[in-house]
């Protein structure tokens, strides 16, 4: 299943206490909740005033809509083709 990116404005995100990212959270998990299975969180990075979300699901669509019914702005939407990390950089036999 594909795995998408998503970006977030949220203007002072990265000032948001723990109580206000868990209700973040919770929202997020119950709209997941009803939306069944085919759509899944994977995590999401804080910054100043964004936050990116990984998730994995069939299409954009599907995003889109955990956004409206959650409430939040989903300002770009990419799909991931590749994920490298520090092994990518290692010799293979």
């Amino acid at each position: 299943m594909p795995k998408y990116v998503i970006e977030r404005e949220i203007p002072g995100a990265g000032k948001l206490n723990a109580d206000q990212l868990k209700a973040i959270s919770q929202t997020s998990c119950g709209v997941l909740g009803k939306m069944g299975p085919q759509i899944q969180w994977v995590n999401s990075q804080v910054t100043a005033d964004k936050i990116y979300c990984t998730y994995i699901a069939p299409n954009e669509e599907i995003i889109r809509e955990h956004a409206k019914q959650g409430g939040f702005p989903a300002n770009s939407i990419s799909r991931i083709s590749t994920t490298i990390d520090p092994t990518t950089a290692e010799e293979t036999v």
